[in-house]
């Protein structure tokens, strides 16, 4: 009788942690499940965002701008003798050009020319440039290797250190911006450091609702990357990004 007891004991008990670990493991497999939909979706997000921005950049150059200026050739063969329809020409002449502009610098803003026209680096520096004349923001640029990614990867090495660059003039309320692009041991290597104000990087990573910083992470995962963020209140941010050059 008593080895029934134990023999009985002994399979429910059984049966218990059978159970118990076919829970955990559902559990564990769920959420790899739900982690990598989610990394899908937002992988998915990025690719129509970046296909769209193409499109509508290409659209703003090739359409928008000939055909504004051909309206304004137009306007200016118009012959007219009332100074006051001459100013009027003028002025609309004038517009059209500032139209003209702003086009231009939407199109650059979605995808700048200079990143498929001359590579990674010179678009860097033209987006530092446009970035140091309207911030009071110092910021350092610097490159050691031959810095030849392939062109599908410059795009997110672009975007990664574009949004660092925005969160840190929107958020950080630094002074100073220092990024290196490297090439060691056969890696690319991203190091972006700021002297903010620092921030709670795992509270924001669990509390972020938007792409930003998302975004850092999902494109360095495309590259096969890894990206490491250290923070400390009151003395800035690093960013690294480790990218196989194959």
């Amino acid at each position: 009788m008593d080895d029934k007891i134990f023999y009985t004991t002994v399979f429910i008990s059984l049966l218990i942690a059978v159970i118990i670990v076919f829970f955990v493991v559902s559990i564990i497999l769920y959420h790899r499940r739900y982690m990598q939909l989610q990394r899908e979706r937002i992988v998915a997000e990025i690719t129509i965002l970046e296909n769209e921005r193409k499109r509508i950049a290409a659209d703003l150059h090739d359409s928008m701008g000939p055909l504004l200026s051909t309206i304004k050739l137009n306007i200016n063969s118009v012959q007219v003798n009332d100074e006051h329809d001459k100013m009027v020409i003028a002025k609309s002449g004038t517009y059209i050009d500032d139209v003209i502009r702003g086009l231009r610098q939407i199109s650059h803003n979605l995808l700048p020319a200079t990143l498929e026209r001359k590579g990674l680096v010179d678009a860097l520096h033209e987006f530092i440039r446009q970035v140091s004349v309207k911030a009071q923001l110092d910021i350092r640029f610097h490159t050691s290797g031959q810095i030849s990614i392939p062109p599908e990867k410059q795009i997110h090495v672009f975007r990664i250190i574009q949004e660092i660059t925005h969160n840190t003039l929107k958020h950080a309320k630094a002074t100073q911006l220092q990024i290196v692009l490297s090439r060691e041991d056969g890696f690319f290597l991203v190091l972006v450091k700021e002297n903010g104000v620092g921030f709670d990087v795992g509270r924001v990573k669990a509390e972020s609702t938007g792409l930003g910083m998302k975004s850092l992470a999902i494109r360095t995962d495309i590259l096969n990357g890894s990206l490491v963020i250290e923070s400390v209140l009151g003395q800035g941010t690093n960013y690294f990004i480790k990218i196989p050059v194959g």
